[in-house]
């Protein structure tokens, strides 16, 4: 059942302004057919399209299987050669397909596939789906149609006008699926910067004229939106095909600038990353270090505590870790010390926090000892002080009853004078004082 005709697609002043790839495709089944054999590969620098035969559950199994196995052996690089061989390992794994039950016997598919990178072009070919090249403004077919309608043109039977209306206009000669030994056509083109190029079924070529093809594409910069319009213009003129479009801009030497740059660029930002990485394992490993190693003295409960690491929080995460609760009492130390300890004094290593607690331990004892001898001393003092005051007394007191006694007592010596001479003597003692007094008869 025929299919309503769509617009074709126009240009207005709301249409975006640049490309936002270099390339673009578009794939319909068409105004006529009830399914889609087409299928298409765009995986820069590979594209591909195929153009299944045989009927439904066979040209579109054909088709899949072909991109499926170009798109796994195509080189990473344009290389005709070996773009070849990827187009006929997939020539065998149709035929394989076919006698295994998968699809029908008989199926098939055209095939054109490019691999465009830089202004190296390489193409392998078989069937009527076709490559172009518009170069200056001027369209030109790349490719060969394996069709009679070619090989009737190129023997000079009908011309090209006759052959698009002929009966047998669909005949293809060579195709994927039929022959084990069948060869892709081989090309390498030059191309340059600003050249198109554009790969199509023979659902676009038998819709449009060459001439029609070329206006759009020069008059669509956009390969994108110019691969929806060819589509479009193919569905307005009939649609009698599945119709299949990939339009490739050639950026050349710009390209190849613009991924140098995107290497480097990718290089830079890789060797900053790995700096970057660096920096933070570097800090990490720093910080771990730091916090390992460092501790602080601190006042807990009153004496003197060693800690790893730094006092408070960082980032809402305690770095410390109680190592020693020494018995040095934060009171016995200097004022300035103890200021120090009350307020969390950071030292290079656990070690000399040990060290400089030792020493504080040190100067304590020596404090104690030194009180020690100086009370002893006082002591000793006090007790010398005690005994002399106390024989002092006891002398005042012996002094004083000796001297009542003198002041209160009169002793008389009384002599009697014997022989011849008569003499006598009387000695009396007053107030201490002594007087003799002699005489004579």
């Amino acid at each position: 059942m025929a299919r309503r005709k769509r617009g074709a697609y126009r240009s207005t002043k709301h249409t975006r302004k640049g490309a936002i790839t270099s390339f673009g495709s578009r794939t319909d089944v068409g105004c006529v057919r009830d399914h889609n054999e087409d299928s298409l590969i765009v995986r820069p620098p590979l594209f591909v399209v195929a153009d299944g035969m045989g009927g439904h559950a066979a040209g579109e199994v054909a088709s899949e299987i072909a991109v499926n196995v170009i798109g796994q052996c195509a080189p990473d690089f344009p290389d005709a050669e070996e773009l070849g061989r990827a187009v006929e390992e997939a020539n065998r794994a149709i035929i394989d397909a076919a006698l295994s039950g998968k699809g029908r016997a008989g199926m098939g598919t055209t095939c054109t596939a490019a691999m465009l990178e830089g202004t190296h072009l390489v193409l392998a070919q078989v069937g009527d789906s076709r490559a172009y090249l518009l170069q200056d403004g001027k369209l030109q077919q790349l490719t060969r149609d394996h069709s009679l309608m070619e090989s009737m043109i190129e023997a000079g039977q009908i011309t090209p006008e006759e052959a698009r209306v002929h009966p047998k206009r669909s005949v293809i000669t060579r195709a994927l699926g039929n022959d084990p030994a069948t060869r892709p056509d081989l090309y390498e083109v030059d191309v340059k910067s600003g050249d198109r190029l554009l790969l199509c079924s023979d659902g676009l070529t038998s819709m449009l004229l060459d001439s029609e093809i070329e206006s759009i594409l020069n008059r669509i910069p956009d390969p994108q939106r110019c691969a929806a319009q060819l589509v479009n213009e193919s569905i307005a003129a009939g649609g009698f095909d599945n119709i299949t479009v990939i339009v490739v801009d050639v950026q050349g030497d710009e390209e190849k600038h613009m991924k140098k740059l995107v290497r480097r660029s990718r290089g830079r930002i890789a060797l900053v990353l790995l700096l970057l990485v660096a920096i933070i394992a570097g800090t990490g490993y720093g910080s771990y270090r730091y916090l390992h190693n460092t501790a602080y003295l601190a006042n807990n409960d009153g004496y003197v505590t060693i800690y790893r690491g730094v006092p408070g929080d960082v980032f809402g995460i305690s770095y410390s870790e109680l190592v020693e609760q020494t018995d040095v009492a934060v009171d016995s130390l200097s004022p300035s010390a103890a200021d120090s300890i009350n307020g969390n004094m950071r030292v290079d290593s656990v070690d000399k926090a040990k060290q400089l607690v030792q020493s504080y331990r040190d100067d304590a004892q020596a404090k104690a000892d030194a009180q020690a001898e100086l009370d002893a001393r006082t002591a000793e003092a006090r007790s010398s002080a005690s005994s002399s005051s106390s024989s002092s007394s006891a002398s005042k007191s012996s002094s004083s009853t000796a001297t009542t006694t003198n002041r209160t007592t009169t002793t008389t010596t009384g002599t009697t004078s014997t022989g011849n001479t008569g003499t006598g003597t009387t000695t009396s003692t007053t107030g201490g004082q002594t007087g003799t007094s002699t005489g004579g008869r």
